[in-house]
């Protein structure tokens, strides 16, 4: 860093995104993106949006909020939508946490979290995971503090249910919960009807997976008036026009095509079942994974082995250094084609390793 690199920033470890090499052409199964395009209507709008660049984008969203409240069911007061689902998570770490209100989330959880506690100066506490990855939710019933729970969790694919989501939220009236839903399309449940139920709750959202958006960078918050109100002050204190014109054009003509996204969500859990079926007969473990990637190990060859060899072979997936998951490897699901080289590849690798 330089020597004009402020000090409260000295510590801050930042968060670390997936691969994304040029080196060579991969299956790319690292980052959890769609492996399907955005719907075709997306592009055409996005397109459209682009003739018009000189301009800048409506910071109210208000065609997007339209036909979101048709799709939805929530009002323009009860949703902000942002630079992807991590502009959103930010807004809450910067609006309702500070040292009087401190943070909780899972030792293994998105990594982005203790980034955004450690980047405002917010004390946090990581709770452990139970051997089997699960959340206890005991731990955050009546907890006092501000709560970030990413549902289904990442890396490790499992969701809660939602009557414990309400537990945790209705025990800790006075503390913000934040249920971190960017994957709740491929088989969680969504907490987003609850927010008119309690007005401690925010939901977060993502285009980025279902939606096949995630070079768009389109999220967004569900929660009471009030906290949207909260949040916008945040927004329009740091970036009003955080939306653009492509993106939001992108998003609408994404809401106008549910059908295929529906589609396409069915496609990627049929995908990970066959693929998980086969990686179980093949004697890996597995969590029981509600999104669009697998999180498996493998009794007899090392998690960074595995990866390394799996590189070698032109296929990438995602590996963690954090020794409680280092033996796991975080799998994309991608197409039927995808997963059938990534079982090949990792069959070749499994007879090697036995030689």
């Amino acid at each position: 860093m330089s020597r004009f690199f402020s000090n409260k920033y000295q510590n801050l470890t930042p968060y670390t995104p997936g691969e994304q090499p040029k080196d060579m052409q991969y299956i790319k199964l690292n980052t959890n993106e769609s492996p399907f395009p955005p719907a075709p209507r997306a592009v055409e709008l996005a397109a459209e949006a682009a003739q018009k660049l000189q301009l800048y984008s409506d910071p109210e969203c208000r065609d997007l909020h339209k036909i979101f409240e048709d799709v939805f069911g929530f009002s323009k007061d009860e949703v902000l939508f942002t630079n992807g689902s991590d502009e959103i998570l930010n807004f809450a770490f910067m609006a309702f946490c500070d040292k009087e209100h401190p943070v909780v989330f899972p030792n293994i959880t998105y990594g982005f979290y203790p980034v955004f506690a450690e980047l405002n100066g917010i004390p946090y506490e990581e709770i452990p995971l139970c051997e089997d990855f699960t959340i206890n939710v005991e731990n955050y019933i009546g907890i006092g503090k501000n709560i970030f729970i990413a549902n289904p969790n990442a890396p490790t694919g499992i969701a809660l249910p939602l009557s414990d989501i309400e537990r945790i939220v209705a025990s800790n009236p006075d503390n913000i919960v934040v249920i971190d839903e960017a994957y709740v399309d491929f088989g969680g449940e969504s907490a987003a009807p609850l927010t008119r139920k309690y007005n401690n709750l925010i939901v977060t959202q993502t285009f980025s997976k279902s939606r096949s958006m995630a070079g768009a960078r389109l999220g967004f918050g569900i929660a009471s008036p009030d906290l949207i109100r909260d949040m916008n002050t945040v927004k329009y204190s740091t970036n009003p026009y955080n939306v653009n014109s492509m993106t939001m054009a992108a998003g609408i003509g994404a809401l106008s095509c549910e059908d295929y996204t529906r589609k396409n969500c069915q496609t990627v859990v049929e995908n990970r079942t066959f693929c998980m079926d086969a990686m179980q007969k093949m004697g890996f473990e597995m969590t029981d994974s509600k999104t669009n990637f697998i999180f498996a190990k493998h009794p007899k060859i090392d998690g960074d082995v595995l990866y390394t060899k799996l590189r070698e072979r032109g296929i990438l997936v995602r590996h963690f250094t954090n020794p409680l998951i280092a033996q796991y490897n975080r799998i994309t699901v991608g197409t039927r084609d995808e997963m059938q080289a990534l079982l090949c590849a990792i069959a070749d690798i499994l007879e090697e390793n036995n030689r």
